[in-house]
């Protein structure tokens, strides 16, 4: 090994001395090597085992490879999911002195296949199509932060698996640009076209090796990532308009982002003389990030789903009680005393152990929504969770466990249940 070498790593594994540096990627041993299926690139790209994982090794220029490492890191800070950037390797140079290509070096995704890997004779339609419905969301990632992809394809994504579905993952940033203001209408556009171009072209590769299903029909395929894209892209950052006596829809509307795996960052809400317009932003967020996030604000320790639902509620109040740059720590703090603690004193002591405080009211809310839903007005806190409490709380009585004489006294009652909402 050349001892110019150059390593530039976060964190440098010292395995990472150890591989064969010195000769060419595509001679190297085939003890060293690991047999996994790859895609299509432009680069010499190798499996190789290290340290009990295994990386992948990209040939490529130095100037390339460091940008790319960049980005990647960048990406990853930024929570989307793509490929995890190891090293660059750079000043290789064979025994006899001949300079060698440098390398970027990323970790391999665990369960993770390219997409010609996905199928064992032929892909069929709903792969296919699961496949770009991926695609575009992980697209729409991409673009709800700021990067331009310019190379959107199949062959540089990765897929895994996921309860029947496919989560995708970026693997090559080379081409890519991350812009602070966002993107234009037009870059998005022009991803979105690169995209259903390239899509195309690798399906009717499969089909010209006859790897394609006879009833598949590429083309269709590949406008299917357009429309799968504008739906989503819609969905998240579109405004909506509805009347002072339809509020739930705000929460209806946060659960459709959330169902879809987004997460909400910001909700801003703006009453005019016709109704309210909401603008939500959407941001992905890693997990235990709302268990966190609550505990941090409250003191309140729950699940993350419960964690979830509790935040949201606690931004609908703020964005509609306090619409401007009011201190976060001091509106939940508000939010607690007024809002949560009100509702879990108003529960009688002989129900109290049926669920923890957080289910009880992550059930209230769901319980006031359907109410809000069936009657078609927005049903006041107080009068949700009398009804939560007789039709809900109290049949669950198989689940308490009673370590006090039963009663029927209850802390708070319901009526002094302070609705903020009816208070905007």
């Amino acid at each position: 090994m050349s001892a110019s070498l150059n390593i530039t790593s976060a964190t440098v594994d010292p395995a990472l001395l150890d591989l064969p540096w010195e000769l060419p990627l595509d001679v190297w041993p085939e003890d060293s090597i690991a047999a996994l299926p790859k895609g299509i690139s432009r680069h010499l790209v190798r499996f190789v085992h290290l340290s009990g994982y295994i990386v992948a090794i990209k040939e490529t220029s130095a100037e390339l490879a460091r940008r790319e490492y960049d980005m990647l890191r960048m990406l990853q800070r930024l929570e989307i999911p793509c490929v995890e950037p190891v090293a660059v390797i750079t000043n290789r140079q064979s025994d006899q002195g001949d300079p060698l290509e440098p390398v970027l070096v990323t970790r391999h995704l665990k369960f993770s296949l390219p997409y010609r890997a996905l199928y064992s004779q032929t892909l069929r339609p709903d792969t296919a199509t699961r496949l770009v419905d991926a695609l575009a969301v992980l697209l729409v990632r991409l673009h709800i932060v700021g990067f331009f992809w310019g190379d959107v394809s199949l062959s540089n994504t990765l897929f895994r698996r996921d309860a029947g579905a496919f989560a995708a993952y970026l693997v090559d940033a080379e081409t890519g640009q991350l812009y602070d203001g966002g993107l234009s209408n037009g870059q998005r556009e022009n991803d979105l076209e690169i995209a259903r171009v390239n899509i195309a072209g690798e399906l009717l590769d499969l089909q010209a090796g006859g790897r394609l299903d006879e009833t598949l029909d590429p083309v269709e395929i590949s406008n299917g990532i357009v429309a799968a894209y504008r739906s989503l892209w819609k969905e998240l950052t579109g405004s909506e308009t509805f009347a002072q006596s339809e509020r739930w829809r705000i929460n209806q509307r946060v659960q459709r982002l959330n169902d879809l795996g987004f997460d909400v960052d910001e909700l801003a809400i703006r009453t005019d003389d016709t109704g309210t317009k909401v603008r939500i932003q959407p941001k992905v967020v890693d997990a235990g990030h709302h268990q966190r996030r609550l505990l941090r604000l409250t003191g309140i320790d729950a699940q993350e789903n419960q964690a979830r639902r509790l935040l949201n509620d606690l931004d609908s109040y703020s964005a509609t009680v306090y619409p401007g740059d009011e201190d976060e720590e001091m509106i939940a703090h508000e939010w607690v005393a007024r809002v949560f603690e009100p509702v879990i004193r108003a529960i009688p002591r002989e129900l109290k152990g049926r669920l923890e405080p957080a289910e009880v009211f992550h059930q209230l809310l769901d319980h006031r929504w359907y109410l809000s839903q069936n009657e078609n007005r927005d049903v006041p806190l107080a009068e949700a969770v009398s009804s939560y409490i007789d039709t809900v709380l109290r049949h669950r009585r198989d689940e308490a466990t009673l370590v006090a004489p039963i009663t029927s006294a209850i802390t708070v009652p319901t009526e002094a249940v302070e609705d903020w909402r009816d208070k905007v």
